[in-house]
């Protein structure tokens, strides 16, 4: 999903939470996202305001969660693991769902190494290290496999 500013991106999750609700046609996009945003209830009422959630700023010293940077990134890993991509990364999903009881919160745990790995590519010029993030990924699956025993 790419888009030239936040208003466009921002405008693409409101149309589509709408035709969702309406039960209208969606492309499979469109689909991704009304399946996210039902799925978090606790941003319904920010989409039912649009000039709102068009304008308004998540800064980090704020402390707040961005609703579209956190929805995005269940797309994002949601992508990723339809094309397997990087390789390995739909077991690692599957599994984490499986200990979890809940593919929902396993792509809320897999979305710290993600956010890390495109802030340390983002503050270094260069492009995400896939294979550092597949490490970080199955180390987190290690990890949780352990607390299970």
């Amino acid at each position: 999903m790419f888009f030239t500013d936040r208003e466009q991106m921002r405008r693409f999750y409101l149309d589509a939470w709408r035709k969702y609700q309406a039960g209208q046609v969606l492309q499979p996009l469109e689909a991704m996202v009304g399946e996210v945003v039902a799925q978090h209830p606790e941003y319904h009422k920010l989409l039912e305001q649009p000039d709102k959630a068009l304008q308004r700023d998540y800064l980090p010293e704020d402390g707040e969660t961005n609703p579209f940077l956190h929805m995005g990134m269940h797309i994002a890993l949601r992508e990723q693991v339809s094309t397997d991509r990087p390789a390995g990364i739909r077991r690692i999903h599957h599994n984490l769902s499986q200990a979890l009881g809940d593919p929902l919160e396993a792509e809320h745990l897999m979305m710290e190494p993600l956010a890390e790995g495109l802030w340390q590519a983002q503050r270094e010029g260069r492009e995400p290290d896939e294979a550092g993030y597949l490490r970080a990924l199955e180390q987190l699956e290690r990890r949780l496999a352990r607390r299970r025993r």
